[in-house]
């Protein structure tokens, strides 16, 4: 891996910081490809009127995408401790491409979820991209540079919904997957150019890095237990984004996907905290900075409750929603990766896949909480849900 990083620097320009362009290429690449999850959340109340579905229909689509990437995070993040990780992460980069395609020409509700989850089954880079950058990290710096690639990822996340709900009022929700399409093969064709190879550690058969899976988990009480709180936390998150649509579209303005995609903007501005809890993360214990990042969670949506008299309550409890849970995941990501570099890849698949599982759950909950106590439920939803991860976090393992 040396020698490839040696010939990589070699092609930059002499003023170039080949650490510094290879790591703002690896937090863009997490923010494009990230994306693709999360392109329908703004969209689905246009696509339930366009294919004439219930809200608790239309709701089964980042359902089912979720719990694809899910499924992807467990049957192939795992590979990345045993085949060679930059051409890896550029066939999964090529399957994103195509399923994208397949989701922006789904001709029923029922093929498009089963697109969205073919969607989350293979979008799975981003968790390849930041374990990648975490191998090429000095380990001091480890917390920092996950930082900075976890702040690309997020901002790619809440960007995303941004571009979706602009780009539907244009092009219409199709166009929105389409663009996603090409953003997506843009990016691989960088990725081909500009990252070196990374051989892993060891080789393993494809059933031996899946049987291995529970006994790490069995064996690593940090990993357990920050697998749990990074789940409640993206659960709280999930929560609120599945049914912010239908709530902004309930209110007697009637907001359009451009304004619900603007909230998008909100959230940017809090996901700059990332490389900031990285920091943290590196200088002092994981309780404090994880604490402190859940009870700001909490604090959101009992401020967001207040939505109805305000909408500055709504942006307010956006922006501190989505900078608590980006601290809260960095704290949780830096925790981990410490336990065993030659299991990184296997340990962030442990990681990740009950981390969306417990964003597929909050995103079922929220829906079910919107049909039954409206915004009230889905607030108090997203509270509980966070202080359930407080919980663990003040428990020592």
């Amino acid at each position: 891996m040396t020698q490839d990083l040696e010939e990589q620097k070699s092609n930059l320009p002499k003023h170039a910081s080949p650490n510094k362009l290879l790591f703002s290429m690896l937090a863009l690449g997490a923010g494009v490809t990230v994306a693709n999850l999360y392109y329908n959340q703004p969209l689905l109340g246009t696509i339930a009127g366009n294919l004439r579905a219930t809200a608790a229909y239309t709701s089964a689509i980042p359902v089912a995408t979720q719990f694809g990437y899910a499924s992807g995070l467990l049957l192939v993040i795992p590979l990345g401790d045993s085949l060679e990780r930059k051409r890896l992460i550029l066939t999964t980069m090529a399957g994103s491409i195509l399923a994208l395609l397949a989701v922006a020409f789904s001709s029923s509700l029922i093929f498009l979820v089963a697109a969205s989850y073919l969607l989350g089954l293979i979008s799975v880079t981003p968790q390849l991209i930041v374990p990648y950058a975490a191998a090429v990290a000095p380990a001091t710096e480890r917390g920092r540079i996950v930082g900075i690639v976890m702040s690309g990822l997020l901002i790619g996340v809440l960007c995303s919904r941004v571009v979706s709900g602009f780009l539907a009022a244009i092009v219409g929700w199709r166009g929105v997957f389409m663009f996603g399409s090409v953003t997506v093969l843009l990016m691989a064709l960088s990725f081909a150019t500009i990252l070196p190879r990374q051989k892993p550690e060891y080789r393993f058969n494809y059933l031996e890095l899946l049987k291995s899976l529970w006994p790490i988990f069995a064996r690593e009480k940090v990993l357990r237990k920050h697998a749990f709180i990074g789940a409640c936390g993206f659960g709280a998150f999930s929560a609120f984004w599945t049914t912010l649509a239908f709530y902004l579209a309930s209110r007697p303005e009637h907001f359009d996907s451009q304004v619900i995609g603007l909230f998008g903007l909100v959230g940017v501005a809090g996901a700059l905290v990332a490389p900031i809890s990285g920091r943290l993360a590196d200088r002092f214990e994981a309780r404090i900075v994880n604490g402190t990042a859940l009870a700001v969670v909490i604090l959101a949506f009992v401020l967001m409750n207040f939505a109805a008299s305000s909408l500055l309550w709504l942006v307010i409890g956006v922006f501190l929603m989505d900078g608590g849970v980006q601290a809260s995941q960095v704290s949780n990501q830096a925790r981990i990766y410490s336990l065993a570099p030659e299991l990184r890849n296997r340990i962030n698949s442990i990681y990740m896949v009950i981390y969306f599982v417990g964003g597929a759950i909050g995103s079922a909950l929220g829906s079910l909480s919107w049909s039954t106590l409206h915004w009230l439920g889905v607030c108090a939803t997203g509270a509980l849900m966070a202080f359930l991860a407080l919980i663990f976090v003040l428990n020592r393992p």
